[in-house]
């Protein structure tokens, strides 16, 4: 049983006080919680250098000539710093970068910011710039001729924004436009193992966190409250907090959760799902438990769960098709009289979603995804079970596959009485 009440002398759950924390604004919660005695467990970590982001040049380059594209077009986002090292935000005024074959990329951007793009820029590029009166896709236009797309394959990343795509498709009439996802793709989903290690630091962060505000949790508390609790503590550890979810009684039984009022009750479910980064690499892990006395049938649906997750891990071999690992869940699911398929109660979502730079990456494990599994991917593991108007039970950790099958970032939850072990 988990009862967590005991524990209200030994900790103070936030440097105002649980009524003072309420009355704050969102953003400032997090700022008023003791984290004292914490301290950052992420240093001496190695960082993505311009070495490591060579090598995927030349990875992208090599599979570019496989594929027949003379060159691939990024905007800002995680690929663009994946491949350049460039951190910037979309806006009407276009940077992007041009990658080609053979040769340095191109990046193209205002004028006036290139002094701020040159700043974060990782590797050996042309910067061309264009003025507020000028057209920024001729500049990009000209510099996919030059790596020779004018008549060939130009891939597009697939987050580019459409009014990209169809300018190019208009200034270079003779090219063929197609998806750069066998480039890019092919690229991201196989991690290093620099990206390794930062993706288990910031899994070591988030799973601390929440284990400190699990400690801290007391009745009455919202969803803000422990939101608040978790996000300082992923600072103190020296993580970077991500969106995520608490979701409190009923709210449970729905993915994403309500927008009904919720607050820490005895006898019912807490889930918590989120994550943080550290370097540029992200985790995701989610906890489900009881405050106080745990129904029966709360821990009858969580040991199912449970047992779903180690199901999952161990269809997810080398080879395998990422489908195979949501079948296989759901498979089992559907013997304890759950769905069928995603039919209600039962299982409603993907077993697991890729992860990296991004909280979700391509593949996902779901019906029917043909990708094989392969060493370097990385994936969450997050089979849980709804049951509208009543709770759902999310258990979630994520996983690598290695040389010799799947890894554990994370040690799932022993027991719904231990859920951080």
């Amino acid at each position: 049983m988990i009862d967590l009440r005991p524990n209200r002398r030994r900790f103070a759950a936030t440097a105002l006080g649980l009524a003072g924390l309420a009355a704050l604004p969102g953003p400032l919660r997090a700022a008023a919680v003791d984290t004292s005695g914490l301290t950052p467990i992420t240093s001496g970590l190695k960082p993505i250098d311009a070495a490591e982001r060579a090598a995927r040049i030349a990875r992208a380059q090599a599979l570019m000539a496989k594929a027949g594209m003379a060159a691939i077009v990024v905007e800002p986002g995680s690929s663009l710093d994946y491949f350049t090292g460039i951190k910037w935000w979309r806006s009407e005024r276009v940077t992007a970068a041009i990658i080609p074959a053979s040769g340095q990329p191109v990046i193209v951007t205002p004028f006036f910011e290139e002094p701020s793009i040159r700043q974060s820029l990782g590797v050996p590029a042309d910067v061309r710039v264009w003025q507020e009166d000028e057209d920024p896709l001729a500049l990009v236009a000209e510099a996919l001729r030059q790596a020779g797309g004018a008549t060939s394959a130009i891939g597009i990343e697939e987050t580019v924004r459409f009014f990209i795509s169809d300018g190019l498709a208009r200034r270079l009439p003779q090219a063929r436009i197609a998806s750069a996802n066998p480039v890019v793709r092919a690229c991201r989903m196989v991690k290093t193992a620099t990206e390794i290690a930062l993706m288990q630091a910031a899994s070591d962060v988030t799973l601390t966190a929440q284990r400190w505000a699990w400690q801290r949790i007391r009745a009455g508390m919202t969803p803000g409250d422990i939101a608040a609790l978790i996000d300082a503590a992923t600072a103190a550890l020296g993580g970077k907090a991500s969106d995520g979810l608490v979701l409190l009684g009923e709210a449970s039984a729905y993915p994403h959760g309500s927008a009904k009022p919720q607050a820490v009750r005895e006898g019912e479910v807490v889930l918590i799902d989120c994550g943080c980064s550290v370097g540029g690499y992200a985790s995701d892990i989610s906890r489900s438990f009881v405050f106080g006395r745990v129904p029966d049938d709360v821990r009858r649906v969580w040991d199912v769960v449970a047992e779903g997750q180690q199901r999952a891990l161990a269809a997810a071999q080398l080879g395998t098709p990422a489908g195979a690992v949501d079948d296989a869940v759901r498979a089992f699911y559907e013997s304890k009289g759950f769905g069928p398929r995603y039919q209600l109660p039962g299982l409603s979502h993907r077993t697991g979603h890729g992860i990296g730079m991004d909280g979700h990456e391509p593949v996902n494990l779901v019906h029917n995804e043909a990708t094989p599994l392969a060493p370097g991917m990385c994936f969450s593991n997050e089979p849980g079970l709804y049951l509208p108007g009543r709770f759902g039970i999310r258990l979630e950790d994520c996983f690598h596959m290695t040389e010799t099958g799947p890894q554990w970032f994370t040690p799932p939850s022993r027991s719904l009485d231990a859920p951080f072990g």
